[in-house]
């Protein structure tokens, strides 16, 4: 939850019960848990309405896709993870592994991922 340890929720608890006492401690613990459920609920709503006036094509639209992390990770990346988790013999070569054996090209063959165009000192 928020990313906080048992570390931080133990300081957190301790202010609380420097800050509120003892006595009003249980109420104010009751209060925020209220409060939370309410803001959770108002998020399922909007949710659940966005997805309603959005139309039956975007039935698997997520909020969450369009946070800028998400959405690089979910259609720039998604290609780069799905091939670094497969066996290495079906792998496409990425740049950080050895180029495919070029000497047995002919010029008419069309370059693999990841290969070297050939160079031609001439041609420059």
């Amino acid at each position: 939850m928020f990313g906080l340890g048992w570390p931080e929720v133990l300081a957190l608890v301790v202010i609380a019960l420097l800050v509120f006492g003892p006595e009003k401690l249980p109420q104010a613990a009751s209060q925020a848990g209220r409060m939370l459920r309410q803001v959770r609920q108002m998020a399922n709503n909007a949710k659940s309405d966005l997805q309603d006036n959005l139309g039956p094509e975007f039935a698997n639209f997520d909020p969450t896709d369009l946070h800028p992390k998400n959405f690089v990770r979910k259609h720039l990346l998604q290609d780069l993870e799905d091939d670094w988790n497969r066996p290495a013999a079906d792998r496409t070569p990425s740049y950080d592994e050895p180029y495919a054996d070029s000497s047995t090209r002919t010029a008419d063959d069309e370059l693999g991922y990841g290969e070297i165009p050939p160079y031609d000192v001439e041609a420059t």
